[in-house]
C-alpha cells in the first residue's frame, strides 16, 4: 500500500500542495488560489486536486503537515477574539504602559497599538507573589470568580491570567484558572506561567494575552480543517508547523497559537537548510518571495538562526522562532504614486483576489507581477504549466493608467522602476539579517524560493555583491516540501536568576529537572516516544548589571562545576565576538534556562531524474526580455529539460510549473546533479551592501 505524505503551505496569493510517496520518492506538486474567506476550504480543494493529479486515494495518505499564516494575519488585522484579563491589583495597565519607548522618535502623531484586551476588559484581583516565589498576599478567590463572571457577561470568549512574578511561583495563576473553569468552562483560557515562565512582566503579559485572543480563532480553523480532512477520507491526524521549525499536533497549537506566527515561512527555511547541506553550501541566506511578503533568514553552517521574541502588531511575543525578517514586498505588492509624486511599491498587496491585473480576476492596480509580465520576464500566455491563463495587455494597461500618466514615464520606465524599488526594499531586508548583525552577505549564497523569488534573486544578489545564487529544484513549493521534512520539536524555558557560581548548581539542577518534567508531559501529550527524543540545554547569561543576555550551550543533562565554568568561559568568548570586548573580571549571572526537545523525522526520498539531450532540446522559444540597458532577445528554457552539469551563459529565462528564474547577462548557470540551478554572478569590486 502506498504511503503518501502531504505538505501544505497557505500563502497570501497561492496555497501550495506537495505530495510525496514516502517509499518511492515520487512527488506531485500543485498550486491553487488561496481562499481568504475560508483558508481551510482552499486547502481541502487543493488536497483533492493533488490526489487526483497523483492518481491516489485519500486512504493512501499517511501524513499531513500544514503551515499557516492565519494567526499572523489575525494579529496584523486586529481580528482577534474579544479577550478579558485577570491580573494583580495595581497592574492592569501593563499592556498600555509597555516599555514607554516611542517607536519613532521624530513622529509626534504615533497611534499606540490596540491591545487584544482593552482596559475595560482587564480586572484586578488581590494577590501577590514576590520575585523569589514567596507569597506576600493570598489569592482573593471570590474576586477571581466575580471577575470571570463579569468578563463572561461582557461577551469575552477568551481570558488571560497574568499575575506578577508567576514565573517564580505559578500557584496563584493555576488556582485562578481552576476557579475560572469552574464558573465558565467554555472559556478559552491562558495563564501566563503556562505559555511563558519568564520574567519581564510586559512581555509575559503581552504573550499570554495575544495567545488567549487567538485561541478561539485557531480552534475553529483547526476543527474545520480536521473535519474537512475526514470528509474527503483522510484518516491521519494532521501536524501543524510551528515558528521554531518543528511540527506538532493540533492540540498543541490550540493551546499555544502564538507558536504559529511564522509557520509557513519556517517550512521553507527547513527545506532550504536541508538543501544547503546537500549542495555542500552550508552558508546561505534564504530569500522567500511570495505574493504578499518576502521572508529572509541567515543559515550559517547549515543551522538557521533562532530568536526568542518577535513584535506582532506592536506587541512583543516571546516564543522560540526561526530568526526570520519579513517585509511587505511580494509579487502582488501594489505600485502607487504618493502625494509628492513619487513611485512607491507595497506594502499593500492585491492578495489572492483580485490579484495582479494580468491574472484577469478583476485587478486594476499594477503590481510587481504585472511589471514582470510587461517586461517579458514571465510567460506571456500562461503560468503554472498552462493551468492558469494570463493577460499581458491588462498588466500594461494597469501600469499605463495608474503610473505612466501621473509620473510622466513610458511603460518600460515605469515597469522597470517598480522592479528597482522592490529589489532595493528586499536588499534592505537581507542587510538586516546580515550586515546589521555583523555578517558579510558576500560570503553567503542566496537561495531564492517562493513563486517570485527566482525572478528577482539575481538582481538582489548582485546589489549585495553575493557571488552565487542557488535556485532549488522546486522553488515555488519549497515551503510545502519543507513541511514534509519538519521534525517534532518542543521548546521550554524558565527564568532562574542566580550567580554563575558553584553554590548555585543545586538550584540550577532543580530548575533543569523541572524543565525535563515539562518536556516529558509534552512528549506524552504528543504521543511521542521519549527514547527517540534528542535534547539541548541552553543557559542565558549576562554580566551582573546588564539588561539582556546571551544563550550559551550547557554540556550534559545536569550542571556541575566543570560544565558551569565551561559555560562562563563560552559566555565571555561570545560577548567578545558579538560586541568586541569581554569583561572577565565582572560577575556573570544566569537569567533563563532553555530546553529543546527534538524527535527527528526521516523525510521521503527525493527521486530526481537527470534530463537527457542538450540545451537546444530544452529551449522553448525566444522573446524580448528587459534587463538593465533595455530589451534583449532572450532564450526561454524548460527547466525539467535542462541537461545536467552543462554550463551556459545568460541572458536566459528558465520556466517551470511553480516558478520562473531570470538569469541576467554575463551570469553563468548550470543545473547540478541534485536538481539545483547554480547561478554565478560576476563579482563587483564594490557593492551596495559594502558601502
Amino acid at each position: 500500500m502506498a504511503e503518501l505524505w502531504i505538505g501544505i503551505d497557505t500563502g497570501g496569493t497561492f496555497t501550495d500542495i506537495a505530495l510525496a510517496d514516502a517509499r518511492t520518492g515520487e512527488r506531485w506538486l500543485h498550486k491553487v488560489p488561496t481562499t481568504p474567506d475560508d483558508p481551510a476550504r482552499g486547502i481541502l480543494e487543493g488536497i483533492e486536486a493533488g490526489l487526483a493529479l497523483a492518481g491516489r486515494a485519500a486512504a493512501d495518505v499517511a501524513a499531513v503537515s500544514h503551515g499557516t499564516t492565519l494567526a499572523t494575519n489575525a494579529v496584523l488585522e486586529g481580528k482577534w477574539a474579544k479577550t478579558g484579563t485577570i491580573t494583580t491589583l495595581g497592574f492592569r495597565d501593563i499592556l498600555d504602559l509597555a516599555r514607554q519607548r516611542r517607536p519613532s522618535f521624530f513622529n509626534l502623531d504615533i497611534e499606540k497599538p490596540t491591545p487584544p484586551s482593552l482596559r475595560g476588559q482587564r480586572i484586578e484581583v488581590r494577590e501577590r507573589i514576590a520575585h523569589d516565589g514567596q507569597t506576600i498576599d493570598a489569592l482573593d478567590e471570590a474576586a477571581v470568580t466575580d471577575a470571570a463572571i463579569a468578563l463572561r457577561d461582557m461577551g469575552c470568549s477568551a481570558v488571560s491570567i497574568c499575575f506578577l512574578h508567576s514565573y517564580a511561583n505559578p500557584a496563584h495563576e493555576r488556582r485562578a484558572a481552576a476557579l475560572v473553569r469552574g464558573v465558565w468552562p467554555e472559556a478559552y483560557l491562558c495563564a501566563s506561567s503556562d505559555i511563558l515562565a519568564e520574567f519581564r512582566e510586559f512581555e509575559r503579559f503581552s504573550t499570554a494575552t495575544v495567545n488567549a485572543s487567538l485561541m478561539p480563532l485557531l480552534d475553529d480553523y483547526i476543527a474545520r480543517f480536521e473535519t474537512g480532512l475526514s470528509a474527503i477520507g483522510v484518516t491521519v491526524e494532521p501536524r501543524v508547523m510551528q515558528s521554531n521549525g518543528g511540527a506538532v499536533s493540533p492540540a498543541a497549537i490550540r493551546r499555544a497559537p502564538v507558536n504559529t506566527f511564522f509557520s509557513g515561512p519556517a517550512g521553507g527555511v527547513i527545506g532550504a537548510a536541508t538543501l544547503s547541506k546537500a549542495a555542500l553550501t552550508p552558508d546561505i541566506i534564504t530569500f522567500d518571495m511570495g505574493g504578499t511578503s518576502t521572508d529572509v533568514c541567515l543559515i550559517a553552517d547549515g543551522a538557521p538562526g533562532q530568536a526568542n521574541v518577535r513584535d506582532m502588531g506592536g506587541f512583543p511575543v516571546r516564543a522560540r522562532t526561526l530568526d526570520l525578517h519579513t517585509i511587505g514586498a511580494g509579487g502582488g505588492s501594489l505600485a502607487w504614486v504618493d502625494p509628492g509624486g513619487l513611485l512607491k511599491v507595497g506594502p499593500k498587496s492585491a492578495g489572492a483576489m483580485p490579484g495582479p491585473a494580468c491574472y484577469g480576476r478583476g485587478g486594476k492596480s499594477p503590481t510587481v507581477t504585472d511589471a514582470n509580465m510587461a517586461l517579458g520576464r514571465l510567460n506571456q500566455r500562461s503560468l503554472l504549466d498552462g493551468r492558469m491563463a494570463v493577460f499581458p495587455e491588462r498588466a500594461r494597461d494597469a501600469i499605463e493608467q495608474t503610473l505612466c500618466q501621473p509620473l510622466g514615464l513610458d511603460l518600460t520606465a515605469a515597469a522597470a522602476g517598480i522592479l528597482d524599488i522592490v529589489n532595493v526594499n528586499m536588499m534592505g531586508a537581507v542587510r538586516v539579517i546580515s550586515v546589521e548583525r555583523g555578517d558579510d552577505p558576500r560570503r553567503f549564497a542566496l537561495m531564492p524560493f517562493g513563486g517570485a523569488g527566482p525572478l528577482h534573486a539575481a538582481d538582489v544578489a548582485a546589489m549585495l555583491g553575493m557571488p552565487r545564487v542557488i535556485v532549488p529544484a522546486r522553488p515555488g513549493v519549497l515551503s510545502a516540501l519543507g513541511l514534509l521534512q519538519a521534525d517534532a520539536r518542543g521548546d521550554f524555558s524558565v527564568t532562574h536568576l542566580a550567580p554563575a557560581l558553584p553554590e548555585a548548581i543545586p538550584d540550577l539542577n532543580a530548575a533543569l529537572a523541572a524543565l525535563d518534567e515539562r518536556a516529558a508531559d509534552w512528549l506524552a501529550a504528543e504521543r511521542r516516544d521519549a527514547a527517540e527524543a534528542a535534547s539541548e540545554r541552553l543557559i542565558e547569561m549576562r554580566y551582573l548589571g546588564q539588561n539582556y543576555d546571551l544563550p550559551i550551550p550547557l554540556a550534559g543533562e545536569r550542571a556541575d562545576a566543570a560544565a558551569l565554568a565551561q559555560a562562563v568561559a563560552a559566555f565571555h568568548a561570545s560577548h567578545e565576538r558579538l560586541y568586541g570586548h569581554a569583561m572577565p573580571e565582572r560577575p556573570v549571572e544566569i537569567v533563563n534556562i532553555r530546553l529543546t526537545v527534538v524527535i527527528a523525522r526521516k523525510p521521503p526520498p527525493d527521486r530526481l531524474t537527470d534530463a537527457g539531450g542538450d540545451l537546444a532540446a530544452a529551449r522553448i522559444e525566444t522573446r524580448p526580455v528587459w534587463f538593465k540597458g533595455g530589451f534583449r532577445e532572450t532564450p526561454i528554457f524548460a527547466r525539467d529539460a535542462l541537461p545536467v552539469e552543462t554550463p551556459f551563459s545568460g541572458p536566459a529565462v528558465i520556466e517551470q510549473m511553480d516558478a520562473t528564474t531570470v538569469i541576467p547577462p554575463d551570469a553563468t548557470i548550470v543545473r547540478d546533479r541534485i536538481g539545483n540551478l547554480r547561478i554565478d554572478l560576476p563579482v563587483q569590486a564594490e557593492s551596495e551592501a559594502a558601502q
